[in-house]
C-alpha cells in the first residue's frame, strides 16, 4: 500500500463522524478576485451560522489580512518554531471568522521532529469541534504550494474571469492537478462579469474543452459581476458583504455561501481538518 493510501486510512479511521468541509479556493493567474472570493465567502458563511476558518496559504504573497484590516502579530511559522501555539495564532476577522496566516511557516516543515508534528496534530484535532469549514486561499498559478494544497481539500474551486488570459490559465490548472494529482472534479467560479451570460459564457468554454480532452467535471458556481463597490470595500479594508450587504456583488457572494452550505460531505475520506493537516505534515515527504 502507498503512502497516500496507508494515510487516507490511518484518516478515515480516527475521523469523527463529523467532518469539517475544506474547501480550497485557487486559481490559474493573478488578478482575478480570488482573495476577495475567500474573504467575503468566509464572512458570509459566518452570517449563516458556520464556524469558519481561513488558512491564507499564498505563501510569502498573502494579503487576506490586509483586504480584511488585520494585523495578526504571529503565523503559523511561529507554530513551527514552537514559540507559540496554534490557538493562539488563530486572529479574529470580521462576522466571527478566524484566521491562520501561513506567512513563511510551509517552508519549515521538514525540520520538524516526531514530537512536534504529534504536538501539532493533537491542537488541530482539538479544533476540530469548533470549526465547519476551512477556506484554503491558495496562491495563483501551478506552483508547488498551489496544487499541494488544492488536493489537500475536498473541494477545488478555480476562480476565473472573461478574459482569454484567465480561460487559459484556469484551464492549465486544471490539467496539472487533473494528470499529474489525479482530480476529476472542479468547481468554477466566474468574476468580475459583466453582463448575465458572461460567466455561463466561460464555463461552456471550459467545461467543453476539458471534458474532451482532460476528462474531468467541471460544475459551474456561477458568477460574482463587476461592481465598483467592492474595490471601495478593498479600499476600506472590509469585506464587501458587510459594508454594502445590498451591492449585486455581495448578493452573489451570499448566494455562492448559501449554496456551499447546502453541499453534501462527500464520502471519501479525503479532506476534513484532521486530512489536511496530516497531509500538510508530510507534503514535502519522498514518496
Amino acid at each position: 500500500m502507498d503512502q497516500t493510501a496507508t494515510l487516507r486510512q490511518a484518516v478515515a479511521i480516527r475521523t469523527p463522524d463529523r467532518v469539517v468541509r475544506v474547501v480550497a479556493v485557487t486559481s490559474g493567474k493573478g488578478g482575478v478576485g480570488k482573495t476577495n472570493v475567500t474573504a467575503n465567502l468566509a464572512v458570509a458563511l459566518a452570517h449563516l451560522g458556520r464556524r469558519v476558518m481561513v488558512l491564507d496559504a499564498d505563501v510569502g504573497l498573502g494579503n487576506l489580512d490586509i483586504l480584511l484590516g488585520l494585523a495578526p502579530p504571529y503565523s503559523l511559522a511561529d507554530v513551527l518554531s514552537g514559540q507559540r501555539r496554534l490557538r493562539d495564532v488563530l486572529f479574529p476577522g470580521p462576522g466571527g471568522i478566524s484566521v491562520l496566516p501561513a506567512g513563511c511557516g510551509f517552508q519549515n516543515l521538514t525540520a520538524l521532529s516526531d514530537h512536534q508534528i504529534r504536538e501539532l496534530q493533537s491542537e488541530m484535532d482539538e479544533l476540530q469541534d469548533e470549526t465547519d469549514v476551512l477556506l484554503i486561499d491558495t496562491g495563483a498559478g501551478i506552483g508547488r504550494n498551489v496544487t499541494s494544497f488544492a488536493t489537500m481539500a475536498q473541494d477545488i474551486i478555480v476562480v476565473a474571469t472573461p478574459e482569454p488570459t484567465s480561460l487559459t490559465d484556469a484551464y492549465a490548472l486544471m490539467k496539472v492537478l487533473s494528470t499529474q494529482y489525479g482530480e476529476r472534479r472542479f468547481r468554477l467560479l466566474v468574476s468580475m462579469t459583466r453582463t448575465a451570460t458572461d460567466g455561463r459564457d466561460v464555463y461552456q468554454k471550459l467545461s467543453l474543452v476539458a471534458e474532451r480532452f482532460l476528462h474531468i467535471s467541471i460544475d459551474y458556481l456561477g458568477s460574482i459581476p463587476y461592481d465598483p463597490r467592492l474595490t471601495e470595500a478593498v479600499c476600506q479594508q472590509r469585506p464587501l458583504v458587510e459594508l454594502y450587504p445590498q451591492s449585486k456583488a455581495a448578493q452573489a457572494f451570499l448566494g455562492l455561501a448559501h449554496d456551499l452550505a447546502q453541499w453534501p460531505l462527500p464520502e471519501s475520506p479525503k479532506g476534513g481538518l484532521q486530512f489536511f493537516w496530516r497531509s500538510l505534515l508530510r507534503k514535502d515527504e519522498p514518496t
